[in-house]
């Protein structure tokens, strides 16, 4: 696994559990710790770029199947749209999945019908570094 990837799941992990806290308020078992650098399947997802854009962290929830991996995938997916139109480059170290990790925990911890894309590009942002210059933009 690489640093980046072990930043990713930091910074996830720290979200999910702070979506299962929000679960468990709503009378729901949280759906129990995986290894969140992989999927567990090779299943198509559900959900499209549109609408994990557009949801609130309660919707991408529920658009994830209350499913740690899945929700992951989410979050995955937001980060790298983030870093694409902000040309950053995501760190590959701990540290910054441990800060992006407890940026994101606070926030959906705080309001959950935010929209998670905001939570994540702002973790992004505060975590990215600038990336290459690319002629023509």
């Amino acid at each position: 696994m690489t640093f980046r990837k072990l930043a990713l799941t930091l910074a996830t992990a720290t979200f999910a559990v702070s979506m299962g806290v929000s679960t468990v308020h709503a009378q729901q078992t949280p759906a129990p710790a995986a290894d969140m650098s992989t999927p567990a399947t090779n299943a198509a997802h559900n959900w499209t770029t549109d609408q994990i854009i557009t949801a609130t962290v309660h919707q991408a929830w529920l658009l994830s199947g209350k499913d740690e991996t899945n929700f992951f995938e989410i979050v995955k997916e937001l980060a790298e749209i983030s870093a694409k139109n902000r040309n950053l480059v995501l760190p590959d170290n701990p540290e910054a999945g441990k800060k992006a990790g407890a940026y994101i925990k606070k926030h959906a911890r705080a309001d959950h019908d935010q929209l998670l894309y905001a939570i994540v590009d702002k973790s992004v942002r505060m975590t990215g570094t600038p990336g290459p210059v690319v002629a023509g933009n």
